[in-house]
């Protein structure tokens, strides 16, 4: 069993910004899969369905962002999951709007969310599926950046986004981390960026 965990933050007047992507990704999986059997357990949202063979938990924390760990932590705990049952989408503001980036472990790279999940599970080796929101306009904070929806011209870039990792997670399950790591990481420059890693 795999638990896959967008992250974001619950309710209406964040649905649209970009550190809710994550919650866009497992959402849009969910749509593909033709489920929509939310409800809810340990602090999140949950959906379960299979994806092929492998049953598979959709989550989408309730507790907030910077508390993310609250819900998966529990849960992991009780499916009795190891770490590399996880895979966690989450915005990242390292790498441009549209961009994705899949990882098998990690620090959390500033990441708040990935921070607290670290903090529950005590353990980095977990799946990160990274979707690009760029860094802040001038002028403005990261959490203004974070919390306000895209520009209109960055809203194709990240539907596209969405859509491409859609098999690529479905590949992460079914086969492994590597294969899709392999199959769905942009090819130029990555040599370049796992050097700054």
């Amino acid at each position: 069993m795999k638990i896959i965990a967008g992250l974001g933050n619950p309710g209406a007047e964040y649905a649209k910004t970009k550190h809710n992507v994550g919650f866009m990704l497992v959402d849009a999986l969910a749509e593909r899969l033709g489920t929509d059997d939310w409800r809810e357990k340990y602090e999140a949202l949950v959906l379960e369905t299979r994806i092929g063979s492998e049953k598979v938990l959709l989550v989408k924390p309730l507790t907030y962002m910077n508390e993310s760990g609250r819900a998966i932590g529990p849960l992991m705990s009780w499916y009795k999951l190891e770490p590399e049952d996880l895979i966690v989408a989450h915005d990242d503001m390292d790498i441009p709007v549209g961009t994705v980036r899949i990882r098998k472990k990690g620090s959390p790279g500033g990441h708040n969310g990935i921070k607290s999940i670290l903090a529950h599970l005590g353990d980095e080796h977990f799946a990160r599926v990274r979707i690009g929101i760029g860094r802040p306009l001038p002028g403005w904070t990261v959490i203004h950046h974070v919390l306000a929806p895209f520009l209109p011209e960055d809203v194709p870039k990240i539907k596209e986004a969405v859509k491409y990792l859609l098999p690529a997670v479905e590949c992460m399950v079914t086969e492994d981390v590597d294969m899709a790591m392999n199959k769905f990481n942009p090819r130029k420059k990555k040599k370049k960026e796992e050097e700054h890693e």
